[in-house]
């Protein structure tokens, strides 16, 4: 079984990144940078190119899209979002997952039952409004919308799609007062990954397996 892994390097990436490989999978985690990953940039379309060519020919069962940024967690409303933040990170969370999963749907169409996990947040559910960080939370609304729409499209080749909510971890991202760490949500995300199927696609879920509203 082989798993892709986007924002390996650290944080939940990392930890998922151990569980596959001591569970005997095959792993390619990829990072911007660090001699142990596979190049990528999720922004790049060239590093894309060269992350397909790197894996051509060899089948993808589990691609997990985990890279992402919240660069607007101290931003004021007053005179803070600027537009270059704005599409800085939608080119991370919104459009690295799209060039990410299309980059290697050939790879993923040679599975016998492909699957892609895409990490998103209940701070994108449009269910939750408690205001500020704006950029994140709309980059992440548009990932769960993204993964929607992939899955019903891919649901015609028979790749099951899943979105997820990490939980709140103490991570760089989440912070030291998060409520729980990355190996509870690692673990928790493994099972909801294992439990993935075509009955299952588009959902999204929490680290612990309960339904999120979109």
């Amino acid at each position: 079984m082989h798993a892709v892994i986007t924002g390996a390097n650290r944080g939940i990436g990392a930890a998922l990144d151990a569980r596959y490989r001591t569970a005997g999978w095959k792993v390619t985690a990829t990072a911007r940078q660090g001699a142990e990953f596979l190049p990528l940039d999720v922004t790049d379309p060239a590093a894309h190119r060269a992350m397909a060519h790197a894996l051509d020919g060899q089948a993808v069962d589990l691609l997990i899209c985990n890279a992402g940024t919240y660069p607007d967690k101290y931003e004021n409303l007053a005179d803070g979002y600027p537009a270059q933040m704005w599409a800085d990170t939608f080119a991370t969370n919104v459009t690295g997952v799209f060039l990410t999963v299309q980059a290697l749907l050939p790879n993923l169409q040679m599975a016998t039952a492909p699957k892609v996990a895409i990490i998103a947040s209940q701070m994108g559910s449009s269910t939750r409004a408690p205001g500020g960080s704006y950029i994140y939370r709309a980059s992440k609304a548009a990932a769960i919308n993204l993964g929607r729409n992939v899955a019903t499209d891919l649901s015609r080749l028979g790749i099951a799609v899943g979105i997820y909510h990490p939980g709140w971890v103490r991570t760089d991202m989440g912070g030291d007062s998060a409520a729980i760490d990355t190996d509870q949500s690692a673990d928790g995300l493994v099972r909801r990954f294992d439990a993935l199927s075509m009955d299952t696609t588009g959902q999204f879920l929490t680290w612990d397996g309960q339904e999120h509203p979109f």
